[in-house]
Formats: structure tokens, sequence, C-alpha cells
């Protein structure tokens, strides 16, 4: 079952959460007017590469990634968006392109977009393209440990 891995891990640390589901849908956009959920209150899940090696950034699903705020930050030239089939195999336990933020359960760091920290609660997708998390953000920071910087700008 999707998220199980995610599910035990809050409940093994105490972790107060809502299970939502909602109909099926595939974008960040889409998710939160399908879970009616602001797309500045949904937080979306994105593979990146840091000099070839792996990490999750999480922003809200009404940003995106500026993979230039990335390279400034790291002093670094190679920092890109991964595609689906790099990352198939990372995600066991999850359904293609809905991982959960939480990369401490897969061996990748985690990035936080600083607009995150300015809500009391985070939501996002479970392990599947039918069922979203939300907690507080104070939890999600304490378990996840997310470096938090200023990487997204909104979409246009």
């Amino acid at each position: 079952m999707p998220g199980q891995k995610l599910r035990n891990y809050l409940d093994e640390n105490r972790i107060r959460y809502v299970s939502i589901m909602h109909s099926p849908a595939f974008t960040a956009q889409g998710i939160a007017h399908s879970a009616h959920i602001s797309g500045k209150e949904l937080a979306k899940t994105v593979v990146i590469k840091i000099n070839g090696k792996f990490a999750l950034a999480v922003l809200p699903a009404s940003h995106k990634v500026s993979l230039e705020n990335f390279r400034k930050a790291f002093s670094v030239q190679n920092v890109e968006l991964c595609r689906e089939d790099e990352f198939r195999d990372t995600f066991p336990d999850c359904e293609l392109g809905a991982m959960p933020p939480f990369g401490n359960l897969y061996g990748l760091q985690v990035y936080a977009c600083h607009e995150l920290t300015k809500d009391k609660e985070i939501a996002f997708n479970a392990g599947s393209h039918s069922e979203l998390i939300r907690m507080e953000y104070a939890d999600f920071e304490r378990l996840a440990k997310p470096v938090v910087m200023d990487f997204a700008v909104l979409s246009s």
C-alpha cells in the first residue's frame, strides 16, 4: 500500500496527522484543487540532482524550483531537475511522482522552501496520487530535518 512506510514513521514518532483522500490527480495544482486546498498550502516534492546526487526540494504547489537559486546557494554549476525514469526505483513504496517530502526515509537530503515555514501546517502527497497527509510544519521540520532556504519562485 503506497505511503505505509510514511504512516508507520509518523505513528512511531507519535505525530498527529490527518489523511485526506481525494480524486486521483497528477499535478500539484490539480491535487490542491481536488483536495480543496490552496496551492500555497500544499507542498510538492521535486527530485533534483546537485553534483549528480539526488535530493528533494519541497516547495508550495504555487511555486517552481529555481535551479539558479540552488546554484548560487551552493556555488555549483551542476544542479538539475530529475526525470521520473531517473528516480523510479528510489521510492519503491510510492506511486511514481507522488513521493512524500521525507527524504530521510530514502537516504536523501531535503531542502524546504522558506515559504513553507510561514504556515502552521503542511500538506503533501502520501505516496499516492489520491492521498494527502496534513500535519504541523514544526513536526515535519523536526523529523525531515530539511535545509530551509529560498529557492522557489512563483509559477507564472
